[in-house]
């Protein structure tokens, strides 16, 4: 079906600058790659969702012209795709109740969780894949291949929170599959996670994408450059600077002058260009937009 990857912002609060290289990241592959690039909007989580910003994304993007192809698509919506995803795991066996709070297990490393074999009564409960002894070796394009051992470096994960939203794990690995994203280039927050990712997609019988994660953007102190951290947001009347800014964060060559070119010339160039083996494994000095 060709090349489709993605953008899945969390409509939070505005965009900053960690967020434009990675949706620059994920945007120049596809169209180097002659492929589509989608949007989709991860507001599972209605707490931390803010209407306002949704339309704020789509302005910010337009502006730096990071335009996606088709029509977004909202997790908000996708609420009956997920229960059928969690009742074939049901059918398939692989999940269970848990009683268990995050607290439990963050505090105690060797806490053991009885659920699985102790089905708890109550109603308010988790549910929790059951995961094998084995295990999942990823061979990411950017950073290189690495192999976890689900069972002990993870510990069986929640598919289902006990609030009855369903996890990151479980949406992302079905949204994918329903847009058919063959390559995922993302943070590499998320490089860790990944491997739970593809055991679902394996228990699914999903195909899995190629996987690039790109290094995140820090502030001073070391911390990704998040909503959370208080990141600035995007300044677009500044679009040129920060996008030349974003490529040369990218590994990718820019010439001086670049800085002040429309950001239309910008990308065509980039696009030509494009080199994902130069993007670096890691970033290295920290982000002064802060």
């Amino acid at each position: 079906m060709g090349y489709i990857g993605r953008f899945a912002p969390t409509p939070s609060g505005p965009l900053h600058f960690g967020s434009l290289v990675a949706a620059l990241a994920s945007y120049l592959d596809a169209r180097a790659n002659k492929g589509h690039w989608l949007l989709r909007i991860e507001d599972l989580d209605p707490p931390r969702s803010d209407s306002g910003s949704i339309d704020a994304i789509f302005s910010c993007l337009d502006t730096f012209g990071l335009h996606w192809d088709g029509t977004p698509m909202f997790q908000s919506k996708r609420q009956p795709a997920y229960h059928e995803v969690l009742e074939q795991l049901r059918q398939q066996g692989r999940i269970y109740a848990c009683s268990c709070s995050r607290i439990q297990f963050q505090a105690d490393p060797l806490y053991s969780c009885q659920c699985l074999t102790q089905p708890p009564s109550l109603k308010d409960v988790a549910m929790r894949i059951v995961l094998p002894q084995t295990s999942i070796t990823l061979d990411d394009v950017i950073i290189g291949p690495q192999t976890q051992h689900l069972s002990n470096d993870v510990g069986d994960f929640v598919v289902q929170r006990k609030d009855q939203l369903f996890s990151y794990q479980l949406a992302v690995v079905a949204d994918d599959a329903e847009q058919n994203i063959s390559h995922v280039i993302r943070g590499s927050d998320l490089y860790h996670q990944t491997p739970r990712q593809v055991w679902l997609q394996t228990c699914l019988g999903y195909k899995q994408p190629i996987y690039g994660h790109i290094p995140i953007i820090t502030n001073h102190q070391g911390q990704k450059l998040s909503k959370q951290n208080l990141a600035s947001p995007l300044d677009i009347t500044q679009a040129p600077a920060l996008l030349s800014e974003a490529l040369e964060r990218l590994g990718q060559t820019t010439p001086c002058t670049f800085r002040k070119a429309p950001v239309e010339e910008q990308l065509a160039q980039a696009i030509a260009q494009w080199d994902i083996n130069s993007v670096p494994k890691q970033m290295q000095d920290p982000i002064a937009f802060v």
